[in-house]
């Protein structure tokens, strides 16, 4: 089991935390490459320092390695997707292959990992407006979860991917993986080697970033 890594001391930083943010990229096509079990616990273990409403740590990781789990996923998604192109009016062909790529991007990485929302530990408030904000927290705070897993990923030697499919159908992903309700399913992160280099977009340039400054 790979413990906690201690915290990076300040005179450690600097380029190499640079390479791994512009570094990362989002893969959609794998190789059959098997990824160690070391790379995904040590990907978990980075998302879980991830800063978090009081601590209070609202994440749980679901990893899938069985190709059958992962196929019968994919296929459950599948189906609710295709009435979801098929009411936006999506012609057959389309259909079939926005379901096949679709499904790929489950079957092909030899790890999917499921990010879920766990709202279990939040701070009980009297009122909606305060439980409302805390329920954003813990989402927002999930993000940087997932953001840490991916760099992690990276700096391992290998890619992943960002899938929010799961908030489309989080109660058929529940349904498929048999798991409990408290796991709210949000993202899906499949891990392996790029099959072929991603087609990289271009980033908006520091003035168009930056809305104002005071």
């Amino acid at each position: 089991m790979i413990e906690a890594p201690e915290p990076t001391p300040p005179a450690d930083r600097g380029d190499s935390l640079s390479a791994a943010l512009t570094g990362r990229r989002s893969v959609r096509a794998f190789s059959n490459a098997p990824v160690p079990r070391s790379v995904v616990e040590r990907a978990i273990l980075a998302a879980g320092w991830a800063p978090s409403p009081h601590n209070s740590q609202p994440w749980r990781f679901v990893v899938i390695e069985s190709a059958a789990r992962r196929r019968a996923l994919a296929d459950a998604m599948a189906t609710d997707w295709e009435r979801q192109l098929r009411f936006d009016g999506q012609d057959e062909a389309t259909v079939q292959i926005r379901l096949q790529k679709g499904k790929e991007r489950l079957t092909q990485p030899p790890v999917v990992v499921v990010a879920c929302l766990y709202l279990a530990d939040l701070d009980d408030y009297p009122d909606a407006g305060r439980q409302e904000a805390e329920v954003t927290m813990a989402i927002q705070s999930l993000g940087s979860a997932v953001q840490n897993l991916l760099l992690s990923v990276y700096a391992s030697g290998f890619d992943a991917g960002w899938m929010c499919a799961p908030l489309f159908c989080p109660d058929i992903v529940r349904q498929s993986l048999g798991l409990d309700p408290t796991l709210i399913p949000h993202a899906m992160i499949p891990i392996g080697k790029a099959a072929r280099d991603p087609v990289r977009k271009p980033r908006r340039p520091l003035e168009e970033l930056i809305a104002d400054w005071q």
